[in-house]
C-alpha cells in the first residue's frame, strides 16, 4: 500500500495538470521566411554552420559551393563523385563527406582566408614574409 500512494498521487497530478493545460497539441504553426536565393547548381545535400553565417551546398557537380547566409557565393570545394552527404563541424572548421559509391568518409579542414591590403601599413622585419592570423572565435569580447 505504501508503493501505491506515489504512484496513485503521480498520476493524479499528470491527470489534473493535463486536463488544466489542455489534452491537444497546439492548432496551429508560425513560420516566417527569412531568405529565398536561387543556386546555381542542382543541390543534393545541405548544411549551414550554427552561427548561420555560412551554407554548405553539395552540388550534382561534384563540389561543395559554399555561401553566406543571404545567397552570396564565396566559392566552392572539389569533392569526389560518390559524396552523397555532408555535414560539418559546430564551428564549420571542418568538412565531413560520406561516399556512398566507395563507402568512404572524409574529414577535411577547412578555412577562409581573407586578403588584407597592407600596401600602406607600417612594418617592421622583411617586406614579403608569410604572415598568419588567427581568430578565436569561441571567445567573447564584453
Amino acid at each position: 500500500m505504501k508503493k501505491l500512494i506515489p504512484i496513485l498521487i503521480s498520476f493524479l497530478f499528470i491527470f489534473f495538470n493535463a486536463a488544466i493545460n489542455g489534452f491537444a497539441a497546439p492548432s496551429s504553426i508560425d513560420s516566417t521566411i527569412l531568405s529565398t536565393w536561387k543556386l546555381d547548381v542542382k543541390a543534393i545535400d545541405m548544411v549551414h554552420t550554427l552561427d548561420q553565417k555560412r551554407v554548405f551546398v553539395l552540388g550534382a557537380d561534384s563540389n561543395v559551393h559554399v555561401y553566406t547566409n543571404d545567397g552570396f557565393k564565396i566559392g566552392t570545394i572539389p569533392v569526389e563523385k560518390g559524396v552523397s552527404l555532408i555535414d560539418i563541424a559546430p564551428r564549420g572548421e571542418r568538412l565531413y563527406l560520406m561516399d556512398t559509391v566507395s563507402n568512404t568518409f572524409t574529414a577535411m579542414n577547412i578555412s577562409f582566408p581573407a586578403k588584407i591590403d597592407t600596401s600602406l601599413a607600417p612594418f617592421l622585419g622583411k617586406e614579403k614574409a608569410p604572415v598568419t592570423l588567427v581568430i578565436f572565435s569561441d571567445f567573447e569580447c564584453p
